[in-house]
């Protein structure tokens, strides 16, 4: 069954929920960055975003510089965002709060 893409009033929605995720210009993603004391932290966040990411079979784009990690989010099979994108910020969300992140 394919995965349906977000409308944009649900788009709009969910990104009132998740104010610190940014649509990306062409509306087909989210984006975040995130911001730790050093690279060992920021590894330690990638870590736990990647077991979450596995156990729901969803993974994010994204790219680590020292303490900084740029996370993107779509569901290609959607062909944009989708539920799935908003469920796994929101987890993202949590970890990051988890581990006491700021910004």
């Amino acid at each position: 069954m394919p995965i349906p893409r977000l409308a944009p009033a649900e788009r709009d929605a969910a990104l009132a929920a998740l104010p610190q995720w940014r649509l990306r210009e062409d509306g087909l993603a989210i984006t975040r960055v995130f911001t730790f004391a050093d690279f060992s932290e920021a590894f330690a966040f990638m870590t736990r975003v990647a077991l979450l990411a596995e156990k729901s079979d969803h993974h994010p784009e994204w790219r680590n510089v020292w303490n900084r990690v740029e996370i993107t989010l779509t569901t290609h099979d959607a062909g944009g965002l989708s539920r799935r994108d908003v469920a796994m910020a929101g987890a993202i969300d949590g970890v990051f709060a988890g581990v006491g992140g700021k910004g």
